[in-house]
């Protein structure tokens, strides 16, 4: 996130606040390095062991992404399934209930179902004439109030460039615009994507996120906001939109305190949106060159569009997951690992395969955390802190799951020490490196290192910040209200190829499996560098949970005046 606006960053002080005394500042420069722990012993029943294992972790990834989970969707017979299936593992482990006496927290949501989308179509009027914009070929739609029927006809169409109000870049796309009931299209990503000299350059910023982009259109009061879609701004194809936003979409409970959500939030294809721009007598590679210049003035597009659709709406509960470690001597302060559980489920209209298995995305996250929490669970002498296992739900539909456990947690924001945060490991051998998504943020990047050392292994920034990773997982909502946070995997660098191999196979799962029902379990996954990956952030994890320091954001992070602000409120 990029200095998400005040309003909500307020908010969610509020719940940060009240907690006990501040803790001291960690000083990392000194602390000396945790020595490796040393293998834990397998246990002798036959099934999984404390050690972390290749055969472990691949003996979980092929149960929870096996066809008899149905794709892990949430609210289905495949969350029931995969809950209770997390919840038998940590109970065999011997972990407590992470939440009071019961493993799972509710989370309580809207399901926002689009019926008939086959039917559904933009019409743009330009000059009488009426042109077609047809679900799924051109356009993705739907609607964020979660009402079972919208209507906007005859709405201005206005391009809005990126969409965004940065007040500390001093730029403002809506400057001097009126759009309360008009309809918005706007560019992915942000500046510094196409000019390295802002913003952040290449490294997205929140401001770049769609959900930002739906936030700040609501916030102006358009009737709807329309995202034209580039495969290399936005780090994803067309068809990754598509499965995203097809079939059931879900959202917290809004309640008197939530935001503006919008009546119609959608995409574009890129040819859509040229096409569109065309119509409307205007040159959409010409304004999208003026959108990413300082002082650019949003331009009123000659055309209207309609759009009706009508939806079926469910009230839902779906859970969380958590366990605990208990600690020894600082039992009130908390590690937190967390993996979220939920993926695509099963779409019936799919010819071939109709299941999103999701084994890489997040079967490969859920595995870790399990063999994390195995190796906590038999360590010896057990963590002198608490150490909390969060499997969200709900992150596919915009991290909701963890954002409802911030701001419900069972440990406060300012006892929580740190989230490490496990998402999408890419098993294809091992490297010389990992990877910090959001690296150059906080003092955690030197606690990876040091467990790195040992093997000869070293840190490094996220290979594709343009494509802003750090915003797309669970541990943002933590890092909002100013918990300092670990994302890491394996790195491009491959010990057998080096940085060519390595890209050349992320490539090919981006482009071939994320996001698709061919993200199934391989049993020719080479899984040793994952196993590496799995060991280094259960370390990092080991050493914070005997330690009295917090780890702390760097200058200029802009998480680290929140949490200044949260332990500064509770002093009062």
């Amino acid at each position: 996130m990029r200095n998400v606006a005040a309003a909500f960053i307020a908010a969610l002080l509020l719940v940060a606040c009240g907690q006990s005394t501040p803790p001291e500042p960690a000083k990392i420069a000194t602390a000396p390095a945790a020595p490796k722990p040393e293998r834990l012993k397998p246990t002798t029943d036959g099934h999984f062991s404390a050690q972390i294992t290749a055969a472990d972790f691949a003996g979980y990834d092929k149960r929870l992404s096996s066809d008899e989970f149905e794709g892990r969707k949430p609210g289905t017979i495949g969350e029931r399934m995969t809950t209770t299936y997390l919840i038998d593992q940590f109970k065999s482990m011997g972990l407590k209930p992470g939440n009071g006496d019961s493993y799972l927290q509710s989370v309580p949501a809207v399901e926002t179902t689009l019926l008939d989308g086959d039917k559904v179509a933009l019409d743009v009027t330009q000059s009488g004439k009426v042109e077609k914009y047809n679900y799924r070929g051109d356009l993705i739609v739907g609607t964020l109030q979660n009402v079972p029927a919208v209507e906007v006809k005859d709405a201005d169409l206005v391009f809005a460039g990126y969409g965004i109000v940065a007040p500390e870049y001093h730029w403002n796309d809506y400057a001097g615009l009126d759009v309360k009931g008009k309809i918005v299209v706007v560019l992915v990503n942000d500046p510094g994507h196409a000019d390295p000299a802002l913003f952040k350059g290449k490294n997205m910023t929140y401001y770049g996120r769609w959900t930002y982009k739906y936030e700040e259109a609501a916030r102006q009061g358009a009737a709807g906001c329309l995202i034209a879609h580039e495969t290399g701004a936005a780090g994803y194809p067309w068809e990754v939109v598509v499965n995203s936003w097809s079939g059931p979409q879900f959202s917290l409970v809004p309640d008197a305190k939530s935001p503006p959500r919008l009546a119609v939030a959608g995409w574009l294809t890129g040819d859509a949106a040229q096409r569109l721009f065309a119509s409307a007598g205007a040159d959409l590679a010409a304004l999208e060159k003026a959108a990413a210049k300082p002082g650019f003035t949003p331009v009123p597009l000659k055309a209207t569009a309609s759009i009706a659709f009508h939806n079926q709406i469910r009230s839902m509960q779906t859970d969380n997951v958590l366990a605990l470690m208990p600690g020894t001597t600082r039992k009130d302060e908390a590690i937190v690992y967390s993996a979220h559980w939920d993926h695509f489920g099963h779409d019936p209209a799919l010819k071939g395969d109709q299941i999103y298995n999701g084994a890489v995305d997040n079967g490969t996250g859920l595995s870790a955390l399990l063999e994390v929490a195995d190796a906590f669970a038999h360590q010896n002498p057990p963590p002198q802190r608490s150490i909390l296992f969060l499997v969200p739900t709900m992150e596919e539909a915009g991290l909701l799951g963890s954002q409802y456990y911030t701001l419900h947690p069972t440990f406060p924001m300012t006892k929580t020490v740190v989230d490490i945060n496990m998402d999408e490991l890419i098993p294809f051998g091992r490297t010389r490196n990992m990877a910090i998504i959001g690296y150059g943020q906080s003092q955690m990047d030197q606690y990876l290192a040091d467990a790195l050392k040992p093997e000869g292994r070293t840190i490094s920034g996220d290979e594709e910040p343009e494509k802003g990773f750090f915003y797309r997982s669970d541990q943002l909502n933590f890092a909002r209200l100013g918990v300092p946070v670990l994302y890491a995997r394996g790195g491009f660098d491959k010990r057998d190829g080096g940085e060519a191999a390595g890209r050349a196979a992320y490539d090919d799962f981006t482009a071939h499996r994320y996001h698709k029902p061919a993200d199934n379990y391989d049993p020719s996954w080479d899984l040793s560098g994952v196993i590496e990956d799995v060991q280094a952030l259960y370390t990092v994890g080991k050493r914070l949970a005997d330690e009295s320091t917090f780890p702390q954001w760097l200058p200029g992070s802009q998480f680290g005046a929140v949490r200044e602000a949260s332990l500064k409120a509770e002093t009062h």
